[in-house]
């Protein structure tokens, strides 16, 4: 019985989640931007890939491009920093 109470509350959650996610996405531009924002907040990349409407693939590759461009972007601040001391 208890498993199936947290069977119904674990689909629940998905849904809340999905629900959640989908709002969160309304007002971007494209697919990048959404899987760069759902990226952002944690979600599972499967996830991402089926709220987006994509491949995992895609998703995967989107999010790599983001954490590279962020570190790129994280370097050349601190090295601003360093050079204005």
């Amino acid at each position: 019985m208890e498993e199936e109470t947290l069977a119904r509350i674990d689909r629940k959650l998905d849904a809340v989640v999905r629900l959640l996610a989908n709002r969160t996405i309304e007002d971007t531009k494209n697919k990048t931007e959404a899987i760069t924002k759902l990226g952002t907040l944690g979600l599972d990349p499967n996830l991402i890939a089926e709220i987006v409407d994509t491949t995992l693939a895609t998703v995967s590759v989107r999010l790599s491009e983001v954490r590279r461009k962020s570190k790129t972007q994280t370097k050349q601040v601190k090295k601003k920093v360093e050079s204005d001391e």
